[in-house]
């Protein structure tokens, strides 16, 4: 069973561990293979933005673990863009899942974790980018009611990242207990 928790300070090299493994393993799969992915300088900088992301009061990182072993991640808080009414989207800044598990609910978990985050904080929409060579991801946003917005930015191997929205779906009704 994958259970899900916030992530701790000491669960640092882990996420930076499996953010490099997934991270790899995508722009790999998109044609993009360049040294930098796997780069000591290109560690150095994940392992920071990690480090930041635990420290910063306005983000979320949630693991998921099997077993004791961390299979998932996920980085959520307010947008970056400015083009967005931050009083009413979320953003969904990063799901990763260890690539020997692609396939077995993770990520989808992850999602539906995002998806409580937006709800209680009152948002009604979700914003994220994936890398348009990255079609495992898009295709799992979209499977889970993402839409491209129109935006896109430059991104490695002469691709883009192309921004999406998701609508946040009605909760799901609670049954009236009569008594």
């Amino acid at each position: 069973m994958t259970a899900l928790r916030p992530a701790h300070p000491d669960d640092l090299d882990a996420i930076t561990d499996l953010h490099t493994e997934a991270r790899t393993a995508y722009y790999r799969a998109g044609g993009w293979s360049a040294p930098e992915l796997t780069s000591p300088e290109a560690l150095t900088r994940r392992r920071e933005a990690w480090q930041r992301a635990l420290h910063d009061n306005t983000r979320t990182v949630l693991c998921a673990e099997r077993d004791g072993e961390l299979t998932g991640i996920a980085l959520m808080g307010p947008p970056l863009d400015t083009d967005v009414d931050a009083t009413a989207v979320g953003q969904l800044f990063q799901i990763h899942v260890r690539p020997d598990h692609w396939g077995e609910g993770i990520g989808s978990r992850l999602h539906a974790a995002f998806v409580r985050f937006l709800r209680e904080a009152s948002l009604d929409t979700g914003l994220l980018e994936a890398w348009e060579r990255n079609s495992r991801a898009r295709t799992f946003y979209t499977r889970h009611g993402w839409q491209p917005d129109g935006h896109r930015r430059r991104g490695p191997g002469e691709g883009a990242y192309v921004r999406m929205r998701l609508a946040v779906p009605a909760a799901p009704a609670v049954p009236t207990v009569l008594s």
